[in-house]
């Protein structure tokens, strides 16, 4: 890899890391509001739907100029979002004009790595761009953990900044880290390719995508790569709701100790994703299928962990089965999707896809807790009530975690079948 493959290396892991942080500071900014505990989940929902809503028009975005220059213009969209939440904007809906960003931000990020590289080295870049991802969720979490905990908070007192709370001094810091990002874009190498101009009809745009979304899903390979990545990014942003709440109701942690188990989450998914960028070239992919399948087993042992040590090498497995299972699949998307349709196109795609899955994973999340959740414990510890306390309600966490589990397996399941049927018919690999 060379100095231009690290320069968006480096782009991609400062936005990253705003996004990761701001994600923190926004759910603690909901709590220091008192907003109701459902809240919470709708804050990743409100991120999320852009990236649906705007994906007949993000690819087009992405292939009309360079992609460095995208990417600087997206980050600008989510600093304007930032600062809102600064200014007053409810944080879901400030949340939502950071998610209108990154979901235009997406194509151009992955497009560019597709240009950029041979399609042989696509596994190994992928290792990297995900292990950096991931560098940035475990930082960006502990980040904004910790600028938005109460330590901060005290500290902030005895400070000319008292008038900020710890929130809003760690959404200030998003701010800054959103600037940097926007400075190494202006580095990024301008590519010799071919752009496309950008058509403003909207038939047009609709059709072309629409167009795009079933060239890829009748591909035997795209197809099962993308029923893979969908579920993943689906399950992975449910997974982080699920940690949380289990981490505060069955280990009894603060909100800032839960928050760490999601960087292991992360730290064991950037382990994977380099364990599979070594030993897994791009024609034997689906060889990871079965690390799906043991991953939905694994996460419903969590309700049978108690002990702090215990849990921090379980996040850390989980991610590793999760890392090592998504990154050759979604090179092998990325290489069918650019040889299909070009690589702004084929993001975009796939990000429309893998955002529905998050938009249902975490909506039925929301529901479950506005709906099912159980009044709280007077008994409780202090943790939960310092979680749930607003609310006067508790998750049904073993319900949320057996359901949880049981999806990803049958799921997991049932793709592994097409994938034999696939090699018994002669038309993909084994």
């Amino acid at each position: 890899m060379d100095r231009g493959f690290y320069t968006i290396l480096s782009a991609q892991f400062l936005s990253a890391l705003a996004d990761n942080a701001l994600f923190l500071a926004a759910s603690a900014l909901l709590r220091a509001q008192l907003a109701p505990e459902w809240h919470q989940s709708m804050l990743l929902w409100c991120f999320t739907v852009s990236y649906v809503v705007l994906a007949p028009f993000a690819g087009s975005f992405a292939d009309s100029m360079p992609k460095g220059r995208a990417m600087l213009i997206c980050n600008g969209v989510k600093l304007i979002g930032c600062c809102s939440m600064l200014v007053g904007m409810p944080p879901i809906i400030a949340y939502a004009i950071v998610g209108f960003g990154a979901a235009a931000y997406s194509p151009a990020k992955y497009g560019i790595v597709t240009e950029y590289l041979p399609h042989d080295r696509l596994v190994a870049a992928n290792g990297w761009l995900e292990g950096a991802t991931v560098a940035a969720i475990v930082f960006g979490t502990v980040l904004g953990g910790f600028l938005a905990g109460g330590n901060v908070d005290r500290w902030l007192d005895r400070t000319w900044l008292e008038p900020l709370n710890a929130p809003e001094f760690a959404i200030s810091v998003v701010c800054l880290l959103y600037l940097a990002a926007a400075w190494v874009n202006w580095y990024i190498p301008k590519l010799d390719v071919h752009l496309k101009p950008i058509h403003f009809n909207l038939h047009f745009l609709l059709k072309e995508f629409w167009w795009c979304v079933q060239r890829l899903w009748k591909d035997p390979q795209g197809q099962l790569s993308l029923a893979v990545t969908t579920l993943f990014w689906g399950a992975g942003a449910t997974m982080r709701l699920v940690v949380i709440n289990w981490a505060i109701i069955w280990l009894e942690y603060t909100q800032e100790q839960a928050t760490r188990l999601v960087a292991l989450v992360a730290f064991g998914t950037a382990f994977g994703a380099i364990l599979a960028g070594r030993f897994i070239p791009i024609r034997r992919a689906f060889v990871v299928l079965p690390a799906g399948v043991a991953m939905g087993a694994v996460v419903m042992t969590l309700l049978a962990v108690k002990d702090t040590f215990a849990a921090g090498l379980m996040m850390i497995f989980i991610g590793s089965l999760a890392g090592f299972f998504v990154v050759p699949l979604n090179a092998m998307l990325q290489h069918r999707g650019h040889m299909l349709m070009g690589a702004g196109h084929s993001i975009a795609v796939q990000n429309f896809n893998e955002n529905l899955g998050i938009l249902l994973m975490v909506g039925i999340h929301a529901l479950v807790v506005r709906y099912l959740s159980t009044p709280l414990d007077p008994e409780a510890s202090d943790a939960v009530k310092a979680a749930f306390g607003a609310t006067g309600a508790t998750p049904p966490m073993v319900g949320i975690v057996v359901g949880f589990g049981v999806f990803v397996m049958l799921l997991m399941l049932w793709i592994s079948r097409r994938h034999r049927r696939g090699v018994a018919a002669g038309i993909m690999h084994d």
